[in-house]
């Protein structure tokens, strides 16, 4: 969780914390977990978090949450350093994002795994200072509001709905001689242990065989880097699908791996999500956190009913990175990946999702989400059809540093929109073809990036969609066909460029926002990619 709140939602949470923390600060709640280990100390027996069991009055203000799930002693295997794969694992790298504790290890072949912390901490989301001092406890006790144990089903799911995924294992570290140094930080405590989603990982299945897994800013430079590089965008909407049926809202840019595969002359990159720390997120049931979240609507808590006016807050955090990637579909691809994304989600996968995990939970959780997965599962295509609606009431379609070709006509009372990678001496190349609706979307902004541009706008442009021009770096034209109306079309230029020509019915302005508009490194700056 971040601090992306009004001020007033704000100030409502630290009143509360102010008015509360007296009477609620030191409920009746037992102390660290204390794993009782078994005979052959291949297993122990804790609680994820008995500290978040609080009082009936917290409970009233702040939500009861997951707080039973974490407060039940589950069963762990004891992860041993030297014996977890062939050789043994050795620590690299303490880190962590936001919330997360973590360390990766090495394996003698060169793979790297990682233990991620099962307990968060969301106050380290908070600059330092007295905000931080004054909402650490309350932050930190909101991790009750994640569901401990979500990664198991979201991967069972994702596995059935052909999206990428890691496969996380619950397990203890104890006091392993093994941590070395870090011995201090990650000793005695609960961690989903899995496989790094990084670098080579051609020998497992889960991330597709793929010779080389990068991160989203790799992705993203390759991107507006060659006009050959791309996402296939119906594998991402499917990830993306599965995010909404799970309820994840946090999906930033630093939440994602991507799996590159050559292909005869192109790169592909394909999604892997990775920390599911928010599925099943359960917030708003208690009186401040159900007025934090009408003024922060992205934490959205998990239903059995998908609300379409709330597809916007679910989403909200990816939002640069969907409109990036999804552009090209239409509203039937949309309508064709949710169906076949229902559909590879029989009832019998969602009941299968939660077998694994803790056999002390397994009943209880089933009992609780398999029903609910089922109506949020049924309302994928109409949720599908609410998030193309507003993705596409301000599309983006990006270019590369590349020269390129946008060419622009009307078909049928809407807008067409082809986008072509110039190849001197050779045809140029189809990259995007798509039609906007002027009934969907009201505006377009296309960037061209780096490179020699060329916007080209033929025939009667249809009224009703702004369309927003934004030229980059290099030298570039637009250029209007004769006779031709390009109705509402601004062409944002860079500072000091020279325009060669003035095109007819044109609205000329310099871009604001040059500094990122200028090229493809610029670019990146929109996007949330500190990981």
């Amino acid at each position: 969780m971040n601090t992306e709140w009004g001020p007033w939602a704000r100030s409502l949470w630290a009143g509360a914390a102010a008015a509360i923390l007296g009477s609620c600060a030191n409920p009746k709640a037992p102390g660290a977990a204390m794993p009782q280990w078994s005979a052959d100390s291949t297993t122990v027996r804790l609680a994820a978090g008995p500290q978040y069991a609080r009082s009936t009055v917290w409970n009233f203000f702040f939500g009861k949450h997951y707080r039973s799930v974490w407060a039940t002693p589950v069963t762990v295997p004891v992860l041993s350093l030297a014996t977890a794969v062939p050789g043994g694992l050795v620590p690299l790298q303490a880190g962590g994002s936001y919330q997360s504790h973590t360390l990766r290890l090495c394996a003698p072949d060169g793979r790297e795994y990682v233990l991620r912390s099962v307990d968060k901490d969301m106050s380290a989301a908070l600059s330092p200072g007295w905000k931080r001092n004054l909402l650490r406890g309350l932050l930190k006790d909101q991790t009750s509001a994640t569901q401990p144990f979500g990664a198991y089903p979201a991967a069972c799911l994702a596995e059935a709905a052909g999206v990428l995924h890691a496969n996380p294992r619950l397990v203890f570290v104890g006091q392993d001689a093994g941590l070395g140094k870090f011995k201090a930080s990650y000793a005695n405590a609960l961690y989903l242990f899995e496989e790094r989603p990084d670098g080579d990982q051609s020998g497992v299945a889960s991330f597709g065989h793929a010779p080389r897994v990068v991160n989203s800013a790799h992705m993203l430079a390759a991107l507006r880097r060659w006009p050959s590089a791309h996402v296939p965008a119906r594998a991402f909407l499917r990830a993306r699908l599965l995010d909404m049926l799970v309820g994840d809202w946090s999906r930033r840019e630093d939440q994602w791996r991507w799996a590159a595969f050559p292909q005869a002359g192109r790169r592909a990159f394909r999604p892997v999500p990775r920390d599911r720390d928010q599925a099943f997120f359960l917030f708003d049931d208690g009186l401040v956190t159900r007025l934090v979240s009408w003024f922060a609507p992205k934490y959205q808590t998990f239903r059995a009913t998908i609300r379409l006016e709330n597809v916007d807050g679910l989403t909200t955090t990816a939002r640069a990175l969907d409109r990036t990637l999804l552009t090209s579909l239409s509203a039937n691809d949309f309508r064709e990946v949710a169906d076949s994304v229902r559909a590879s989600l029989s009832d019998a996968v969602l009941a299968q999702a939660f077998n694994s995990g803790p056999a002390e939970m397994r009943a209880s959780l089933a009992a609780k989400f398999v029903p609910m997965l089922r109506s949020r599962r049924e309302q994928l295509p109409a949720v599908a059809q609410q998030y193309y609606a507003l993705l596409n009431k301000q599309a983006w379609l990006i270019g590369t540093d590349q020269a390129e070709r946008f060419i622009l006509s009307e078909v049928g009372g809407s807008l067409r929109v082809q986008l072509l990678a110039r190849r001197p001496g050779r045809s140029d190349s189809l990259v995007v073809d798509r039609t906007f609706n002027r009934k969907i979307t009201p505006q377009l902004d296309l960037y061209g990036l780096g490179g020699d541009d060329v916007f080209e706008l033929r025939g009667a442009l249809p009224q009703g969609i702004a369309v927003r021009l934004y030229d980059g770096g290099g030298r570039n034209q637009v250029i209007t066909a004769s006779g031709a109306t390009p109705g509402n079309v601004t062409w944002y230029t860079g500072p000091g460029e020279r325009i060669i020509a003035h095109p007819a019915g044109v609205q000329v302005e310099a871009d604001p926002d040059h500094e990122l508009t200028a090229n493809g490194r610029a670019w990146l700056h929109r996007y949330n990619l500190g990981d």
